[in-house]
């Protein structure tokens, strides 16, 4: 029988109603999956055994009386530290913050909350967001469950590590230039950058969003009927629409007709795909054509100013939080990042302009490139895992974002982006394949990532504790 720790939430969900087995006992394999791996990952940030338990008893009850909140209720979720749980801190992964608890649930907490998922705890981060990394001055080293030596990515790091380790089935982080997207396809997880406004979150910043890591689309949609829900906390979220979550069926060989995927293996900036991940991008390609998609080759939008001019801004943005705290605690800052921040301390106000001005280009730029398609196939990253001491692919602060040239433009554009595993490297690092849609189409996406689930090849098993 498969371990009850790497059961799915929607299988999950069928077997509570069926009375196959409950809520606590589904908690009580993935705490014994906890202890087996968080000595080794350091995934987890105030960890809630009893608090769980507590709501998996109270979930198991509701079962029972045919009064569930739904699908979620006794499923075990994580949520990225940044997000506010009430009463507990939120350090944005620095040693810089105060501690203050928080006052209420932030959106996508208080959604959860309200449908009943077991709350385990927070995830790590790393300093402010502001990495694709597991490195953080406040949290031990978070490590990549397939191979400990390496990065598991961030900023949604710790997210994504406790979901490749089975530490339950549906993980929350949030996404700013690939904070969701990085390390799932890193971890050979699904992670959702839904459309801006999409999932309201407080409080809302231009790119920011909250999203789904989970093992499988299913979830990954699952989650997001709930998360979609209204909240009027957040002032740039989308009207609420009646979008058809689980409605991800697109047999094979009935794609729609005339269904045109882009494919871009150049980013325009930074890091080159290395040649295994780009073959994997190409594997994928080639089997949507198979199914009768006509895929176009589909050059870069992005280019070197346009990342520079939002490097410039998000210094500024940095420098303007760390400068504002007391000396004694902006030295606790990781010294990675704020070697970076310091590079706005002297930015001019009309270097500032060109740096939004910037974010407006990438848009127009996205709005043009997708003009003639319908998706884009692209990697997540142009590399598979680094190693788990460095706070970037490049390990040099003055180049932090070479990396994200896939991911982060969908960000600015405001356009709905998956990563989904693609394949392996020969040492057996995860590999994402990226998808990113139309503007709002967030359903379309995770339909063609449902379809690449049954079209791609044969998954390896997730690792295991050695």
């Amino acid at each position: 029988m498969t371990d009850l720790a790497d059961i799915s939430a929607v299988d999950l969900a069928a077997g509570f109603a069926a009375g196959k087995f409950s809520p606590p006992e589904a908690l009580a394999a993935v705490a014994a999956r906890i202890a087996a791996w968080e000595p080794r990952l350091h995934a987890l940030y105030a960890y809630d055994p009893e608090g769980a338990r507590v709501a998996a008893r109270a979930a198991e009850e509701r079962w029972r009386r045919g009064a569930a909140r739904g699908p979620l209720d006794g499923v075990a979720v994580t949520i990225k530290e940044n997000i506010a749980t009430q009463n507990v801190p939120s350090p944005l992964g620095t040693s810089a913050s105060d501690l203050t608890p928080a006052a209420a649930d932030a959106p996508p907490a208080a959604r959860l909350r309200e449908a009943g998922a077991v709350i385990l705890g927070k995830t790590t981060m790393p300093d402010y967001g502001m990495l694709s990394s597991g490195l953080s001055s406040f949290h031990p080293l978070t490590r990549n469950p397939w191979n400990l030596a390496r990065n598991p990515g961030g900023s949604s790091a710790g997210a994504a590590a406790a979901a490749a380790a089975g530490y339950g089935p549906l993980h929350l982080g949030t996404d700013i230039g690939g904070s969701v997207r990085l390390p799932a396809g890193w971890c050979g997880l699904v992670g959702l950058k839904p459309s801006l406004g999409r999932v309201p979150i407080d409080p809302p910043y231009i790119g920011r969003v909250a999203g789904p890591l989970t093992r499988t689309v299913a979830d990954t949609a699952l989650m997001m009927s709930v998360l979609s829900r209204p909240d009027r906390r957040d002032h740039m979220s989308l009207p609420p629409a009646d979008i058809p979550w689980q409605a991800l069926e697109v047999a094979p060989r009935e794609l729609p007709r005339g269904l045109r995927l882009g494919l871009m293996l150049e980013a325009g900036f930074g890091f080159a795909v290395e040649p295994e991940v780009k073959a994997a991008i190409e594997t994928a390609a080639r089997l949507f054509a198979a199914e009768g998609a006509e895929i176009i080759a589909m050059p870069p939008y992005l280019t070197e100013e346009m990342m520079a001019g939002l490097d410039t801004f998000w210094r500024v943005r940095a420098w303007a939080d760390i400068s504002a705290l007391p000396p004694s605690r902006a030295a606790k800052v990781l010294p990675f990042i704020r070697a970076w921040a310091e590079g706005g301390a002297e930015a001019s106000g009309l270097a500032v302009y060109n740096g939004i001005s910037q974010i407006m280009a990438i848009r127009a730029a996205a709005a043009r490139a997708f003009q003639g398609v319908d998706y884009v196939l692209t990697p997540t990253a142009p590399m598979p895992a680094f190693a788990a001491e460095w706070p970037a692919p490049s390990n040099d602060p003055a180049r932090p974002f070479g990396h994200i040239g896939f991911t982060v433009a969908a960000n600015m554009s405001e356009q709905p982006a998956v990563s989904i595993n693609a394949g392996y490297t020969s040492d057996g690092l995860p590999i994402g394949l990226q998808i990113i849609g139309q503007r709002f189409d967030d359903i379309g996406v995770l339909r063609l990532a449902a379809l690449w689930e049954k079209l791609r090849p044969a998954q390896r098993p997730w690792p295991e504790v050695a």
